[in-house]
């Protein structure tokens, strides 16, 4: 310990020159204990000592040292401060929060006190506390950007926008390059739900710092959550040129892709990916998933088959398998990859749908029947068995013996949704809407959040033309859970229809077109609502196609007949 030695060296050398140097009129008596100077001096070494031994990781050690010349000069705020330090290394957070609080009081000017107090007592939770020394921080240096985010979260964490604000809108004065000054601005409206507020400071900060990340990535997830996803698609590809291996950000933009049902692009993405050696498995999943929508079999086989064979017991890969194979319409390979699902697997009882409907297609019914029978026999407490048998049934048109399956098991399954919901649809296609209802009703109850059930009931209501301001806050309901389902805007514009308030009902239709393209229906309830505002240039090329999707649909024949004779007629 050379160094330790030297300061002890010097300190001894030190306390000889103050007593030298103090002359004989200074001198104190033995009982009048040591010189002012020698208790400085000792402190000194107290304090380097303790020191050395913080920095060697002796926090024990450095802090009776500290305690010990705090004993001796308890006025001494650098003394407090480096104990606040210690206490806090040693997770000591009430001891260290005292002796901030301690400096703070023997030195009002203390900028790092002050911090380190509100810092403790925001970890704490107290940040109404905490803001008080934020307050008094940010007055001794008004240009350190920190504190001015420091005193912004707290005040978030209080829900007290405004006073957020407000300091960040000071920081940005003050400090008119602060990136993170407008990228926190941006955050805090985030917070308030005003996103086209978040968007203007997000951008803000990026114009400011255009590589920084994470203010790139809350702009294009807002952009995303404000429903402007070609901007978010061009913010996210901004992140990748600054960022290529950022798999988070990548993830984020095949999502997107995804949802936008760009799968093209999507998988150009993750194959480059694949290339660079990044994306692994998970990647590797997806593609095959795309393969599988764009109808490429063959690639989704051979996908998935990759995936298997380095990991033989993923299930659910196994499964994506048996539906390339079963989509492909090689029946066999799909029924042995299904079958090779074990019954503890969580998709098992998908996969026992999978093979009981393929053995109907194959024609062999009866086969998938008795599997089913034979899974209900043996898991007599799940309600999944009984919901598949049924669904066959319903597939085969048999909705009585369907009905009787679900009927036969409601009483021991009085709060399973999924039951209820597959009874209500059975009475409706039985005929029995009054039953129907009661059953979604039943669903709503048990689980206010179903779309489906909300959807299904306001669009029964609809078709039946009763009930139909009930029926518009069911869908409405519906809409706000899933903005983008196809079906449920259909059936909020048909409500909007129903009520006579066709240019709502235009609007919602044309958005559930833009989803549901080749739906005969939905593409005829929008010609519907241009027939009823007379727009019949719209409306006679919308019931063609609808017609030419579904050609039994007299209904569109005589519409347009009778569009082509009043058109004439003008």
């Amino acid at each position: 310990m050379k160094i330790l030695v030297s300061i002890v060296a010097g300190l001894s050398a030190l306390e000889l020159l103050a007593a030298c140097a103090s002359g004989p009129q200074q001198t104190r008596s033995a009982s009048a204990g040591p010189s002012v100077d020698i208790v400085d001096s000792r402190n000194m070494y107290l304090y380097a000592q303790s020191r050395l031994h913080n920095l060697e990781g002796d926090n024990e050690g450095a802090l009776a040292l500290l305690q010990a010349a705090i004993q001796a000069d308890s006025d001494a705020p650098h003394l407090h401060l480096a104990a606040a330090g210690i206490y806090l290394k040693m997770n000591r957070i009430e001891d260290a929060l005292r002796e901030a609080e301690t400096t703070v009081s023997l030195d009002p000017k203390n900028l790092k006190a002050y911090t380190l107090a509100g810092n403790l007592l925001a970890g704490l939770k107290r940040d109404k506390e905490a803001i008080v020394y934020y307050r008094k921080a940010k007055e001794l240096d008004p240009s350190k950007e920190e504190l001015y985010m420091h005193l912004a979260i707290s005040y978030v964490k209080l829900f007290e926008y405004g006073e957020a604000v407000n300091t960040l809108k000071e920081l940005v004065a003050a400090v008119p390059d602060s990136a993170i000054g407008y990228y926190y601005l941006g955050k805090t409206y985030d917070q308030m739900k005003l996103p086209l507020e978040a968007v203007q400071y997000y951008r803000k900060a990026v114009e400011l710092k255009p590589d920084f990340e994470q203010a790139l990535i809350d702009l294009a997830i807002t952009m995303e959550v404000q429903g402007r996803y070609d901007d978010a698609i061009a913010a996210y590809k901004n992140l990748l040129e600054v960022n290529p291996s950022n798999t988070n950000v990548q993830q984020h933009l095949v999502q997107l892709y995804i949802q936008q049902n760009r799968l093209q692009e999507a998988l150009s993405l993750l194959q480059g990916q694949m290339g660079k050696g990044e994306g692994g498995m998970d990647a590797r999943r997806k593609i095959g998933l795309i393969y599988l929508e764009l109808e490429r079999f063959d690639d989704a086989i051979r996908e998935f088959s990759e995936i298997l064979k380095l990991e033989p017991e993923a299930q659910q890969i196994r499964f994506y398998l048996g539906t390339a194979y079963e989509e492909k319409g090689d029946l066999d390979n799909a029924l042995e990859h299904f079958s090779r699902i074990p019954e503890t697997a969580f998709n098992y009882f998908d996969a026992l749908g999978q093979i009981s409907f393929i053995y109907k297609e194959k024609g062999e019914p009866q086969k998938g029947i008795a599997l089913l029978e034979k899974a209900i026999a043996s898991n007599p407490a799940r309600v999944e068995p009984y919901l598949l048998l049924s669904g066959l049934y319903e597939s085969m048109e048999k909705y009585e013996e369907g009905l009787k399956t679900l009927r036969s098991v409601e009483g021991r399954f009085p709060s399973e949704s999924r039951l209820l919901f597959r009874i209500g649809i059975l009475y409706d296609k039985l005929g029995k809407r009054d039953e129907s209802i009661l059953r979604m009703k039943k669903v709503i109850q048990l689980v206010p959040d179903d779309a489906q059930a909300l959807n299904y009931l306001g669009y029964t209501y609809a078709e039946m033309g009763t009930n139909l301001e009930e029926a518009l806050q069911y869908i409405r309901k519906a809409v706000s859970l899933r903005p983008n389902d196809g079906f449920i805007l259909d059936s909020l514009g048909w409500v909007y229809y129903k009520l006579k308030r066709y240019n709502e009902a235009i609007v919602q239709l044309e958005r559930a077109v833009e989803l549901l393209e080749d739906d005969a229906t939905v593409i005829a309830h929008l010609a519907d609502a241009y027939a009823a505002v007379e727009n019949h240039r719209k409306a006679l090329p919308l019931y063609k196609k609808a017609l030419k999707l579904d050609p039994d649909r007299k209904d569109l024949a005589e519409k347009i007949r009778k569009i082509k004779a009043e058109t004439s007629d003008k």
